[in-house]
């Protein structure tokens, strides 16, 4: 019995809490927080990056159903967040960061097991300059979109190595510009702002380095190698 009157305890605080929160008529919170110039947060997260490969149309004529198989796994983010109020629903926003990932290549025209398997591990500096258009708030929500363009800084992409893929090493360019779209909530708490967001983000340039052999079986057919990720953040202001 003191076990269910605990749990019941605990419910109707949550129930009272949440409807002070996000009812009818809702304790506002942090109302004058966005009208702040500036101010600042951080970020947690995860990502799942990919790649988009396009081929030499000879190539691809002459080796159709060979596509690069690519085998995503889930990595991480962190970083900060810095926010410029620009207008009332309009603010520009940079979030430099970490992120992690590793992507597993399959070459499927390379009959040796072993040399058909790349393992691509990337630790990013991301550096995204984002304009951020919000809703106009309701109680203590508040959903927006945002887009724009970053940078990345690849610390693991081998650029400098002379070694290729015929000794094992996978190479990619140091630096990678991309564009970025997401939506995302605010979420307006007691003492600071919630914001959970999913983000895509899209390679503009060609981030392959070839090999030196231009008929490598790894490289020689790509015409470019770009990169796909999706962002899952959850900001802290």
């Amino acid at each position: 019995m003191k076990k269910i009157f605990f749990i019941f305890i605990v419910l109707l605080s949550f129930q009272s809490y949440s409807q002070s929160l996000f009812g009818r008529k809702p304790l506002l919170n942090m109302q004058d927080w966005d009208k702040q110039r500036v101010y600042w947060g951080y970020y947690l997260g995860f990502n799942s990056y990919d790649f988009k490969f396009d081929y030499d149309p000879t190539y691809y004529e002459k080796n159709k159903n060979m596509d690069v198989e690519v085998s995503t796994n889930i990595g991480f983010n962190v970083g900060l967040v810095g926010n410029l109020r620009l207008m009332e629903y309009l603010d520009l926003r940079f979030e430099p960061g970490l992120s992690y990932t590793q992507r597993n290549l399959h070459f499927p025209n390379i009959a040796t097991q072993g040399m058909a398997n790349r393992e691509v591990s990337s630790t990013y500096l991301h550096f995204p300059l984002l304009l951020k258009f919000s809703a106009l708030r309701t109680g203590n929500v508040r959903p927006f979109v945002v887009g724009g363009y970053s940078q990345s800084l690849n610390l693991s992409s081998n650029y400098k190595s002379k070694d290729d893929n015929y000794e094992g090493r996978f190479r990619m360019k140091q630096w990678t510009a991309n564009y970025e779209l997401g939506v995302g909530v605010d979420f307006y708490f007691e003492y600071f702002k919630f914001s959970p967001s999913i983000r895509g983000v899209f390679g503009i340039d060609d981030e392959l380095i070839r090999d030196n052999n231009p008929d490598s079986p790894w490289t020689g057919g790509i015409e470019s190698m770009k990169t796909r990720g999706l962002f899952v953040n959850f900001t802290f202001h």
